[in-house]
C-alpha cells in the first residue's frame, strides 16, 4: 500500500488487534494530563498485561491479574527498578519480541528476539543465573503517541494506527509502497511496546546516576527503527526507537547532548534525517559503502545549526575487525570526546557479521564484543555511564544471538567467548588501503 494512501486513511474505526490485546481509543487517551491518575482492573489471557497509564502511556506487565494505579513523573515511576536494584545491576535489558509482527520468510522475522533470549539463557546471562548483576525490566510503559510524534509526523502515526483494521482483514499489508516494510494487525501496538522499552531503559540508566560502575542497558526489541524517516516507515523499520529515546532523554531527564553511534551494516538514514539540523544530537554512522538505502555519504554532515554534528563513514565491502577497531580509536573516540555527551545511545545492528546474508562486511562476534566493551567504557569516561543499546539488524539467527550474548559479557567485564563461535578460516584479507583512505577522508572533513 503506498505511503501516500496510508496517510489519507481517515475513515477506519479504532483498530482491532489479534488475540487478547487491549486497545484504548487514542483521542480519549489524549484527554488525560500528566498528573491525573487512571486505574484499570482487568485480566487478559496473553503473555503480557497491558494497562493504561496517564498521558497515553500504558504499563506492561507479565502479571496478568493485577489492579494498579500508575502515574508518570521524572521523580517517581512505579514501573522502574528500585534504586537498590539499579545499584547492584551491571546490565539492564528489556524484551519486546513483537511476535505478532511477522511475515513468513521475511528476514526481519519474529524469530529474532527469541533466538537472542534463548542464547542468553543457554550462556547463563540472565537474572536466573546471575542474580542482581543482570536485571530484566518486566514492567514498562508503552510509548505514547506524543512520544512517537516527537520525531514522526502525526499524520503517519495516525495513519498507521487506522491501517490496523485493513491489516486485520487482510492478515498483512505493505506500509512502504512496494518496499520491504510490512504490518500485521498487531504492528502498531507492538511498535509502541518496542519504543516504550527503550524509553524505560533510558529512565533506568538516568536514575542510576552517581554510581561508580553504572549498568549498561540493552533494548532487545523489534520492529527495528533506524531507517524509519520522520514521515513514514522504511527498510523493515516502523518507528525510530533510538530517535524517540534521544528526545525523551533530552525532554524528560535534561540529558541535552546525545551521542548516537550506529554500527549497523546499513546507514541509519531515518535517524540521520531526524537530527540533521540539531547541534545537540551527534549522529555517527559506520556502514557498508553502497548498501541499502544508498545514503550516508561522507559529505552528509548536517545542515544549518547542526552542520558538523552528523558523521557518516561508509566502509568498503570486506571491512572487518581490524577496520572497526581503527575506526573506533581514530574516529568514534575523538568525536565523542569533543562532543562531550550526556548520554550515548547505540543503534546496534549485527548484520555486519561475516555470516549475515544481507551484506558483505566481515565483522565477527569478537568485533561486537570489542564495540560493546569500548562503548561502555567510553560512556563511563564521558557521561557517567549513561548508555543504552537498541537492537537494529542481524538476520543470521546464530551470529545475531551469539554476538548479542557476547556483548552482554562485555558489559559484565567478562572474557569473550567469540573463539567458540567464530571461524577465522572463512575470513579473507580486508581492503586495508581503502579502509585507511575512508578513515583519513572522514577525519579531514571533521577535523579529527
Amino acid at each position: 500500500m503506498p505511503l501516500s494512501h496510508l496517510m489519507e486513511l481517515q475513515t477506519f474505526r479504532p483498530p482491532s488487534f489479534a488475540g487478547n490485546m487491549m486497545f484504548l481509543v487514542r483521542n480519549q487517551v489524549q484527554q488525560w494530563k500528566n498528573h491525573c491518575r487512571f486505574s484499570v482492573n482487568t485480566m487478559l489471557s496473553g503473555h503480557r498485561f497491558y494497562k493504561h497509564l496517564l498521558s497515553g502511556r500504558k504499563c506492561v506487565s507479565k502479571n496478568t491479574k493485577t489492579s494498579v494505579s500508575c502515574s508518570y513523573s521524572t521523580e517517581q515511576n512505579d514501573t522502574l527498578p528500585s534504586i537498590k536494584q539499579l545499584s547492584h545491576a551491571r546490565v539492564i535489558y528489556a524484551v519486546a519480541a513483537a511476535l505478532g509482527h511477522n511475515k513468513e520468510a521475511h528476514p526481519e522475522s519474529s524469530a529474532r528476539v527469541p533466538a537472542i533470549v534463548k542464547a542468553l539463557e543457554k550462556m547463563e546471562l540472565t537474572p536466573n543465573f546471575r542474580g542482581s548483576d543482570i536485571l530484566e525490566l518486566q514492567n514498562f510503559n508503552l510509548a505514547s503517541v506524543d512520544d512517537i510524534a516527537s520525531v514522526h509526523a502525526k499524520a503517519y502515526v495516525s495513519g498507521l494506527e487506522k491501517a490496523m483494521d485493513q491489516a486485520s482483514e487482510q492478515g498483512l499489508i505493505l506500509i512502504e509502497g512496494s518496499g520491504p516494510t510490512y504490518a500485521t494487525s498487531t504492528t502498531f501496538h507492538e511498535s509502541l511496546v518496542a519504543a516504550g522499552a527503550g524509553l524505560a531503559l533510558v529512565d533506568s540508566v538516568a536514575a542510576s546516576k552517581n554510581q561508580l560502575d553504572p549498568p549498561t542497558a540493552f533494548a532487545l526489541i523489534r520492529p527495528p527503527g533506524h531507517h524509519a524517516i520522520p514521515k513514514g516507515p522504511m527498510g523493515f523499520c516502523v518507528f525510530g526507537n533510538v530517535a524517540i529515546a534521544a528526545r525523551h532523554a533530552q525532554h524528560v531527564h535534561g540529558l541535552k547532548r546525545v551521542f548516537i553511534i550506529d554500527f549497523d551494516v546499513h546507514h541509519g538514514n531515518g535517524t540521520n534525517d531526524t537530527f540533521l539540523d540539531d547541534p545537540d544530537i551527534f549522529f555517527l554512522s559506520t556502514h557498508q559503502d553502497g548498501s541499502y538505502p544508498g545514503t550516508g555519504k561522507f559529505d552528509e554532515i548536517g545542515i544549518g545549526a547542526g552542520e558538523g554534528a552528523t558523521l557518516n563513514l561508509p566502509l568498503p565491502g570486506g571491512s572487518g575487525d581490524t577496520a572497526m577497531r581503527t575506526v573506533f580509536d581514530e574516529v568514534i573516540v575523538p568525536c565523542a570526546q569533543r562532543f562531550k555527551p550526556d548520554i550515548i545511545l547505540v543503534s546496534a545492528g549485527y548484520d555486519g557479521h561475516v555470516l549475515d546474508p544481507l551484506a558483505s562486511l566481515q565483522f565477527t562476534t569478537g568485533t561486537y564484543y570489542m564495540l560493546a566493551s569500548n562503548i561502555k567504557q567510553l560512556a563511563k569516561d564521558l557521561c557517567g555511564g549513561h548508555c543504552v543499546f537498541f537492537l537494529e539488524g542481524g538476520y543470521n539467527l546464530d551470529s545475531l544471538s551469539y554476538s548479542v550474548a557476547d556483548s552482554f559479557r562485555a558489559f559484565l567485564g567478562e572474557p569473550s567467548l567469540a573463539a567458540e563461535f567464530d571461524d577465522p578460516a572463512i575470513l579473507y584479507e580486508e581492503p586495508s588501503t581503502r579502509v585507511k583512505q575512508a578513515i583519513q577522508r572522514v577525519k579531514h572533513i571533521h577535523s579529527l
